[in-house]
């Protein structure tokens, strides 16, 4: 795979004035940023592995409860196929309530269509762009994670995980630079509000009202926030807020939705789990882990649940 162009030398789409990348892995592809989790490094992350140890990254599929953004609870059912054997089922299983990723079928940049340009709609099965294709591919590399909300609470700032912070470029770099972390091309980077701790710190009825006015911390919408993820190359991006962006966001500004999954092709990742992670990448010092997360082989699906894990 050649050198990526930086951000600024990406073509500007006429009419919307973002830039996008629809050229760089050509208008045929249908896997985006994931093309950087090649075999190299895939390889490279596992020789991250010292202890064996798993931490599982991705919530129960009734998590949050009750569902955000008006999605309905999953039902599970377990029933006898005979005296001697049991199934189960689950009905309303939203793909994108829980730990889940985003497809690139998920956004679209306007009358510009989604990533490469697809102009028409997508029914369900098999085709472009369909999260099939990252199974197909393969989703497992060199995660690296950075604790935004652990540089916010040692840096002595006001911050409060389910308050509609914005977390800017600066903020990351911060970080990086805080825990003496450096990107490198092809991580799947994770990036830590805190939300899921404030979220299970809620009781019931809070957690009720929540799900009425959802509000979380999160990456701001700017272009500035869309140059940098874009000139580290990641992979994809996982947060673990419902959203990856600040909400409610600001219009002034724009969305990280548009600007990043149908015009840069990227991978994005919410509600992932990094409770566990963070305390003991801090206490190994060593923020980079190997990383899998394979979205269900749902073929057109829109978005799948994460199935995510480190491995130490």
């Amino acid at each position: 795979m050649g050198a990526l162009p930086d951000y600024d030398d990406l073509p500007m789409l006429e009419g919307l004035g973002m830039r996008h990348a629809w050229d760089v892995h050509g208008r045929d592809d249908d896997v985006g940023s994931i093309n950087l989790l090649t075999a190299e490094r895939v390889k490279a992350a596992a020789a991250l592995v010292t202890s064996g140890r798993m931490v599982n990254l991705s919530l129960p599929l009734d998590e949050p409860d009750p569902p955000l953004f008006g999605r309905k609870a999953l039902h599970h059912d377990i029933y006898a196929l005979d005296r001697n054997t049991l199934d189960d089922s689950v009905d309303s299983l939203f793909m994108q309530a829980s730990s889940q990723w985003d497809g690139l079928r998920h956004v679209r940049a306007r009358e510009h269509g989604y990533y490469t340009g697809i102009a028409d709609g997508f029914d369900p099965g098999r085709g472009r762009l369909g999260i099939e294709h990252w199974v197909e591919h393969g989703m497992a590399g060199c995660g690296v994670l950075l604790d935004v909300a652990g540089w916010m609470q040692e840096s002595g700032q006001d911050y409060d995980p389910l308050s509609p912070h914005p977390v800017s470029a600066d903020d990351l770099r911060a970080t990086a630079a805080h825990q003496g972390t450096t990107i490198r091309t092809g991580d799947m980077l994770c990036i830590r509000f805190g939300w899921v701790e404030a979220y299970r710190a809620l009781d019931p009825a809070g957690r009720q009202a929540y799900a009425r006015t959802v509000r979380h911390a999160g990456l701001d919408g700017s272009e500035e926030m869309a140059r940098q993820l874009w000139n580290w190359h990641v992979a994809a991006i996982t947060c673990d807020n419902p959203a990856v962006e600040v909400v409610p966001g600001d219009p002034k500004i724009g969305s990280l939705h548009r600007r990043m999954i149908p015009l840069l092709g990227m991978a994005f990742g919410e509600m992932f789990d990094f409770s566990a992670l963070a305390p003991a990448l801090r206490a190994r010092g060593e923020w980079h882990f190997m990383m899998t997360a394979i979205p269900l082989n749902l073929p057109g699906a829109i978005g799948s649940p994460a199935n995510a894990l480190a491995i130490l």
